[in-house]
């Protein structure tokens, strides 16, 4: 890997080499690194580009690394990536995409991963998109990640766009077994022309499921941002979801939910929030010694934190 490659590596997964354990690398369309462990097993999938692992039951604190780095013009990037993780796992899954473009013409990455989390198992799953380079062209990204939870499994999803992606739509859907817990945290940062569609459907099937969908963004700029949040109520569960956004410039910004309650002990609730950096916040910490540029970027800062 050259050095452009190297550094969206440690960016977008904090690696500054090659990691511990189960991990697969993709750059530019093919796998550059693979391996498994005794509990985690990666191998590619055969009629389609991608992977699949599969993560042995009661496997415990154990990470994958499965991050893809993009740096070729013109290069568009499909892949698919299934986990299977057994019963009782306790597992970290570390994905992400950087994209490095030189060029006057773009690069696009294009993700579906799908998880089959079994009964009990826990899953973290972090994720990160990130976007660089002085070329001109297009760097898009369109992530999808569907989930399939059993019951009394868990999933905690962080996800953020750091910079630089200048297209992208988000998906992300997850059916929820009874005492099953899906929660996630979403971040984003858009500028310029940048547009960003972000969207999640949650359903509920089992009774005492749950699910926190919690997305906080910051458009800037000329940019658009689009969230819709659509939780689904089938049993007797808890369903939250939360926009909060900060609107710059003369950016745009959507928050669009809908509730659906198909049982009388569905509780749901969805909360959003669109407004701009309050003046006193910047005055007061103006009047440390900030500049208004240092006020707003640790403002902005501190709110994706």
């Amino acid at each position: 890997m050259d050095a452009y490659q190297k550094h969206l590596l440690e960016v977008i997964a904090d690696l500054h080499g090659i990691p511990e354990g189960a991990y697969n690398i993709r750059s530019n369309g093919k796998a550059v690194g693979r391996a498994s462990t005794a509990h985690i097993e990666i191998e590619p999938q055969k009629d389609r580009p991608g992977i699949n692992i599969y993560i042995k039951p009661e496997t415990q604190h154990e990470a994958v690394h499965i991050p893809v780095i993009l740096s070729q013009a013109g290069l568009k990037d499909m892949v698919y990536n299934d986990f299977y993780v057994g019963e009782g796992a306790d597992v970290v899954i570390v994905a992400g995409c950087g994209i490095h473009c030189g060029d006057a013409v773009g690069e696009q990455h294009d993700g579906i991963h799908t998880f089959h989390i079994e009964k009990n198992a826990h899953v973290k799953y972090i994720e990160k998109h990130y976007g660089e380079g002085d070329g001109s062209g297009q760097r898009i990204m369109n992530p999808q990640t569907i989930v399939h939870m059993a019951e009394g499994s868990y999933m905690e999803m962080e996800t953020t766009q750091i910079k630089g992606i200048d297209q992208t739509k988000r998906w992300t859907e997850a059916d929820v077994a009874a005492d099953a817990t899906f929660i996630v945290h979403e971040k984003l940062m858009t500028y310029k022309q940048q547009e960003c569609e972000s969207g999640f459907e949650v359903r509920l099937n089992g009774d005492d499921s749950s699910a926190n969908v919690i997305s906080r963004a910051v458009a800037r700029e000329k940019s658009h941002q689009v969230f819709r949040a659509k939780i689904v109520g089938n049993a007797r569960c808890h369903g939250h979801s939360s926009c909060d956004s900060i609107i710059m410039d003369d950016a745009k910004i959507s928050a669009i939910p809908e509730l659906t309650a198909n049982n009388t002990d569905a509780a749901l609730i969805h909360e959003a929030a669109i407004g701009k950096i309050a003046g006193e916040q910047l005055t007061k910490l103006m009047t440390l010694g900030l500049t208004a540029e240092e006020a707003e970027a640790m403002i902005i800062q501190g709110f994706l934190k």
